[in-house]
């Protein structure tokens, strides 16, 4: 996306993590993610991993994944008309291939459907190579 649009939601996007970062606790490990792009009901980011997030076996920690699939399509669905980020209803995540320290990840997220009441969002995480990491859906309460 290019434009006035494309620098107000990737401007946006970045005041988004940097506002989730400074509250503590999980989010803090988002400092470290990248706007790469977004706006229209998408978002995309990108990061270096670290040792905070891999679990045991050295590699990306499912939970962390899950945070990150949970976060981005939150993020992405900011970024539509109206802009709330709603309360999961339900968030499934697919494992498809390690993640180790050091490599550089993809989290790319897409709004769907947004209802009235609710929004069906996804989220792809891949490695440089365009290897499929984890696959996500989450579907968010929007409504009254």
């Amino acid at each position: 996306m290019s434009g006035a649009i494309g620098k107000c939601s990737k401007e946006f996007l970045k005041q988004c993590i940097k506002f989730m970062g400074e509250g503590g606790g999980l989010d803090t490990a988002l400092a470290n993610c990248k706007v790469i792009s977004g706006g229209a009901g998408s978002c995309t980011l990108s990061m270096v991993l670290d040792k905070e997030h891999m679990n045991r076996g050295h590699t990306l920690h499912g939970g962390f994944s899950a945070h990150l699939v949970d976060t981005v399509t939150t993020l992405a669905l900011m970024t539509n008309e109206g802009g709330l980020p709603g309360v999961s209803v339900d968030l499934n995540m697919s494992y498809l291939k390690a993640a180790k320290l050091g490599e550089e990840i993809f989290i790319d997220a897409r709004t769907l459907k947004k209802g009235r009441t609710l929004a069906f969002l996804e989220c792809e995480i891949k490695n440089a190579q365009g290897d499929l990491i984890v696959k996500g859906s989450h579907t968010k309460f929007i409504g009254s």
